[in-house]
């Protein structure tokens, strides 16, 4: 049985402000929580339905609850058997590298956005995201739960992205409407893919960085493509088997 404190402190993590404090976050469905146990992440309670078994859950304690209980606490519109509170692994970003492509966020607001990208890097081998610090956090629980369970995979970033960007040894490409097609541009095996803010775009004092612009012809009468539909974009071409 879960207490009304115990309800209440695990439902405070739906807070930003709380899970800074406490330096926790939530992981919530099956799949979720089960990369989340094949992780390096340290799982500090599990919170989960009669119906939900695990080869690992022995890894923190659990608390067996009814559906009701679990859809009270949880954060979706259906609750999927179980929920996990982890610790935060905080990330210090770093400068690109050469030989390595990595995924350059600036503003990306929407947490459904924030976490497919940070699927899509993990789609095409992309370990590593530096994110403006504007953007939405990686904890925030709509971040984890569009992720998939690849944030686990990819480390995210936050930081500076003028400082982290300047002086780059490696090509720094931004989606732009000037820049070359898409279509025409070589495989790359090193450099920045810059996105920016899904209304926005990327912010002025980040683009005397970029020196390899790129963009994906229209041909219908959309006026804008989705942050993350243009990453997946514009990666499918830039990495190539």
């Amino acid at each position: 049985m879960l207490s009304k404190i115990e309800a209440k402190y695990i439902q405070s993590l739906y807070h930003k402000k709380q899970r800074d404090a406490l330096n926790l976050f939530i992981v919530e469905g099956v799949k979720g929580v089960d990369e989340l146990l094949n992780s390096h992440f340290k799982v500090q309670k599990i919170v989960a339905v009669d119906q939900w078994e695990h080869p690992l859950m022995g890894k923190a304690p659990l608390e067996r609850v009814s559906a009701e209980t679990l859809q009270k606490i949880s954060g979706l519109q259906t609750a999927n058997k179980v929920l996990a509170i982890a610790e935060q692994q905080m990330v210090q970003p770093e400068k690109p590298t050469k030989g390595k492509i990595i995924l350059a966020l600036d503003g990306i607001q929407d947490p459904g956005n924030m976490g497919t990208l940070i699927r899509i890097a993990d789609w095409f081998g992309i370990d590593t995201i530096l994110a403006s610090a504007d953007s939405v956090e990686l904890y925030n629980p709509k971040v984890i739960q569009s992720t998939m369970g690849s944030f686990i995979r990819v480390k995210v970033g936050y930081g500076n992205l003028a400082t982290l960007l300047a002086d780059s040894q490696v090509p720094i490409y931004g989606a732009l409407l000037n820049g070359a097609s898409i279509y025409q541009q070589p495989a790359i095996q090193e450099g920045v893919l810059l996105i920016g803010n899904e209304s926005k775009g990327i912010h002025a004092s980040l683009m005397p960085f970029i020196n390899s612009p790129v963009h994906i012809p229209r041909i219908g009468g959309a006026e804008s493509l989705n942050a993350a539909v243009a990453a997946g974009i514009l990666l499918s071409h830039l990495i190539k088997q």
